[in-house]
């Protein structure tokens, strides 16, 4: 029986919606029945960990999955309402053979959604989660006799992810911490661990507040004023602050200054790897400076397309010490291969620590580019036949191009990136340069190329 289900809610990375209007317990009933499925027909399993956010219709939307992935037959192990590298860290120490996390990260408090991992914490990639997709539309469920229902046993993460913490980290010096945990997941984990390693932690929104009603759970700078002014009044080394979930980090110095992530992954590259070298993964919206900087330290640079799924892919595949999403995904594979955003500050502080600098200091031996990001509207319709015909142009136009995501088009003075989005009728443009002179005058001629062929491709339809 075909399902009425919407397929929009099934995106590149994860299924995601608004409460009530595009998901449902109802819905995440069956998406569950798919899960269960999947793991006995695709990964030849028979058990999976699931945990939640903080969120209040995470209670409902999770306890629905449950039910629908053990009338399957699928053992569940449940962390209950977690930070996402607490469940994460679970289901890889566990070896489970699908993690589930309930969650719609940075989005407002009306949305919710769910992302899938492999059990060793590795993104399921867009065409295995087209397979659950498939399965929830298709409505033919494996539901199994009562005798066969697959059990329910929970397990709390909590000490065992703080004692991995504690194993890890030791610092000489005692750094004090801007904590900045947005009211969010994050608030069921940093504290306590922050405190069980040794950091004089100074909280920000570091109760539970699942209406994120203090500080959006999207950390952009425009929402970390508390965060930038908690660092400069408390003399802290650095501050952080973290997604509604806990997959992304943004970093502060100690004078205030909200670091991108491409100047995180860069001072971890040169300041946290120690003899560890290999191949980076950076996605194709990164900075040209982690190349120039990390390179002649010994490290290969592999570029790929952008999302969080692709980054731990390709960081499992190359073996990888570092990944760097332009997003704010940032992974230290000597750890744990997912993208629990904990680790990135701890590393931050162990550098610090080891360093005798600032890290305004360190800050300062990295270079920073002009740059500047513009959304173009295109109807989906059209938008993926738009930049595919940039790319067939500019490939002969242009000597040094990647058509990995879209096109970047590499030039001696900067780069230029054109991508269709994946969820917004929207082409997004990035640009990178030498000096604001040059960056302007890029940017005014490939958004110019740009609208010309949207023009062009609609006068076609």
């Amino acid at each position: 029986m075909k399902s009425d289900i919407s397929k929009h809610i099934f995106r590149a990375y994860d299924i995601r919606g608004l409460y009530k209007k595009d998901i449902s317990p109802e819905i995440f009933y069956k998406i569950g029945l798919a899960a269960g499925r999947y793991v006995k027909k695709t990964a030849n399993g028979k058990q999976l960990v699931v945990g939640n956010d903080i969120r209040t219709s995470s209670y409902p939307l999770v306890h629905a999955f449950i039910a629908g992935v053990s009338a399957t037959g699928v053992d569940v192990t449940y962390t209950g309402t977690t930070a996402f590298g607490q469940t994460l860290f679970k289901g890889w120490e566990l070896k489970q053979d699908l993690i589930a996390f309930v969650t719609a990260s940075h989005l407002p408090p009306e949305w919710n959604g769910i992302k899938f991992y492999y059990g060793d914490g590795v993104g399921l990639p867009e065409e295995e989660l087209m397979k659950i997709r498939d399965f929830t539309l298709d409505g033919e469920f494996d539901v199994v006799d009562w005798k066969q229902v697959g059990t329910v046993n929970f397990v709390d993460p909590e000490e065992s992810y703080k004692d991995f913490f504690q194993s890890k980290f030791k610092f000489n010096k005692k750094l004090r911490v801007a904590l900045d945990c947005g009211g969010a997941s994050m608030t069921l984990s940093a504290p306590e661990v922050f405190d069980a390693v040794g950091l004089d932690t100074v909280p920000v929104f570091c109760e539970p507040d699942p209406s994120f009603s203090k500080r959006p759970s999207d950390p952009k700078p425009k929402n970390l004023t508390v965060l930038v002014d908690t660092v400069k009044k408390n003399d802290c080394d650095f501050g952080v602050a973290f997604d509604g979930d806990g997959d992304r980090s943004v970093i502060v110095d100690n004078t205030g200054k909200i670091l991108s992530a491409d100047e995180t992954g860069i001072i971890l590259g040169k300041y946290g790897m120690n003899k560890n070298r290999g191949t980076i993964i950076v996605n194709v919206e990164c900075s040209k400076a982690v190349k120039e900087q990390l390179s002649p330290l010994g490290f290969d640079v592999k570029q790929i397309q952008v999302g969080h799924t692709f980054l731990t892919l390709h960081a499992k595949q190359e073996k990888s010490p570092l990944g760097i999403e332009s997003s704010g995904h940032l992974i230290l594979p000597e750890y744990f291969p997912f993208d629990d955003a904990l680790v990135v500050p701890l590393k931050i502080a162990e550098i610090l620590d080891n360093a005798g600098k600032t890290l305004e200091e360190l800050l300062k031996e990295v270079p920073t580019y002009p740059t500047r990001k513009e959304e173009i509207e295109c109807a989906d319709q059209i938008k993926f036949d738009v930049v595919n015909k940039l790319k067939n142009v500019f490939k002969t136009e242009f000597e040094n191009t990647n058509t990995l995501d879209g096109i970047r088009i590499n030039l001696d003075e900067g780069w230029v990136l054109i991508r269709p989005s994946n969820t917004s009728p929207i082409i997004r443009l990035t640009v990178e340069a030498d000096d604001e002179t040059v960056l302007n005058q890029l940017a005014k001629k490939f958004k110019k190329r740009t609208e010309e062929t949207i023009e062009e491709v609609k006068g076609t339809k």
